[in-house]
């Protein structure tokens, strides 16, 4: 994934407004109107922000005579979470440095000189 496209995916995932187009696109393919029944703004707006998903890769739109649907392409998702699965590896390890810290910790200071002898 180029930097462009990953910052394109990120910014559009920016707004709760399309995050909810997208969740809602997880669970099949809709117009704009279905789109917009649940958002208190115009199609215009709910327009807006689907040129912004489809400039990010993250929705395509067909035709199908006058219906013009909107589908989810998780590509650029995967691609996120790919990026995001580097560092949950360095969390997860931060976090099981901490633990080992903690029961270190909480291990009565005899048991410690115990284990070291």
């Amino acid at each position: 994934m180029t930097e462009d496209r990953l910052d394109a995916t990120f910014a559009s995932l920016a707004d709760p407004t399309r995050r909810a187009i997208l969740a809602r696109l997880a669970q099949g393919e809709a117009t704009v109107n279905e789109l917009a029944e649940p958002f208190e703004m115009s199609l215009p707006a709910i327009s807006r922000h689907l040129k912004v998903l489809e400039r990010a890769g993250l929705i395509s739109r067909g035709r199908e005579a006058q219906w013009r649907p909107c589908r989810l392409e998780a590509g650029p998702l995967k691609d996120i979470a790919n990026w995001v699965e580097r560092y949950r590896r360095f969390w997860d390890q931060s976090f099981d440095r901490m633990a080992d810290y903690l029961k270190e910790l909480q291990t009565p200071k005899g048991d410690q000189d115990d284990r070291k002898n």
